[in-house]
């Protein structure tokens, strides 16, 4: 197991790979989200991510639900509340849309009531909102610190003079924004120009979503009949053209070479790369998370690491 790593200068650690909540209460239902939090607590993991949105784009849903089944997860004691990081969002739901300050402390009660806790370990403002002046959402910010609602700040989806901007403001009013929620995997490396540096220089720790590609990179899209294993099949089209084969190529390559999975491998080379705490990733059984959980054991070798560099360049 690798070491845990801080987010940010919070003084908050975890462990580098953070559970994705998008799925509890979607596409896991209640019983299967307990297992995989359970799985995922007993293997080491100990950070949870999700969002005051999820899962409104289901039909019949309308948001919360995520939260709801995590809530009811903490209720069950036995250490459970404890032994998590918990993460979550304000800023993309339409019911508590964009960064105004009332927006922000109503939603952070929501979460609060629907999660069962008297604290967020790490709330995040879910995109940029630019209507909206840094020094608003900062302050709203810095009284959900103050009055003991959070442990930290995280952005999520911010553009590099954005972020600036947010991370000058947190220390102009004594605060620090501790992490950054992007998208970044193998397929996508956007963040590397701009993004990346910022979060070094400025000491914030990068949880990145998407770490598999919406699937790609596990390996089980490489044919246009592929596409039709999963309701996720259809964005693959952009994956499969392009520079994808060879990515999959040297994931395999790696993978062989390790007695890995594809997944695992995707998932430890992001874990390599600068200013990193994790990358977040779903699963919707326990024996899904156990191959993820594999990728926090896997040690990528200098040349492992430039194969998968080249291929996705």
């Amino acid at each position: 197991m690798q070491q845990k790593r801080e987010l940010g200068t919070s003084g908050i650690t975890i462990a580098p790979l953070m559970l994705g909540g998008n799925v509890f209460g979607f596409t896991a239902n209640e019983a299967a989200s307990y297992a995989v939090l359970d799985a995922f607590v007993a293997q080491g993991g100990n950070s949870v991510d999700t969002a005051d949105v999820y899962s409104s784009w289901a039909p019949g849903h309308v948001g919360g639900e995520s939260e709801t089944v995590l809530g009811k997860w903490f209720a069950q004691g036995g250490g459970r509340r404890e032994a998590v990081v918990l993460c979550t969002k304000v800023g993309m739901w339409d019911k508590r849309l964009g960064l105004g300050r009332q927006n922000i402390l109503d939603a952070c009660d929501d979460s609060l009531r629907r999660l069962q806790t008297d604290a967020i370990d790490l709330y995040q403002l879910h995109r940029d909102d630019e209507a909206t002046e840094p020094e608003v959402f900062i302050g709203a910010l810095k009284d959900l610190l103050q009055a003991g609602k959070v442990r930290a700040l995280g952005l999520s989806n911010f553009k590099p003079a954005r972020l600036e901007a947010a991370i000058s403001e947190a220390k102009r009013q004594g605060v620090a924004i501790a992490t950054l929620q992007p998208e970044y995997n193998l397929m996508n490396r956007e963040i590397e120009s701009e993004l990346m540096p910022i979060c070094v220089r400025e000491k914030v720790s990068l949880i990145p979503f998407y770490g598999l590609a919406s699937g790609y990179l596990t390996g089980k899209y490489r044919t246009e009949a592929d596409k039709a294993k999963s309701v996720r099949g259809q964005r693959m089209d952009k994956y499969m053209q392009g520079k994808g084969p060879a990515v999959l190529a040297a994931l395999d390559a790696v993978s062989a070479r390790l007695g890995a999975t594809p997944a695992q491998v995707a998932l430890a080379w992001i874990m390599t790369k600068p200013a990193i705490a994790a990358p977040i990733a779903s699963a919707t059984s326990a024996a899904q998370l156990e191959e993820l959980m594999g990728a926090l054991s896997l040690s990528l070798s200098g040349e492992d690491i430039a194969a998968l560099d080249g291929a996705s360049a």
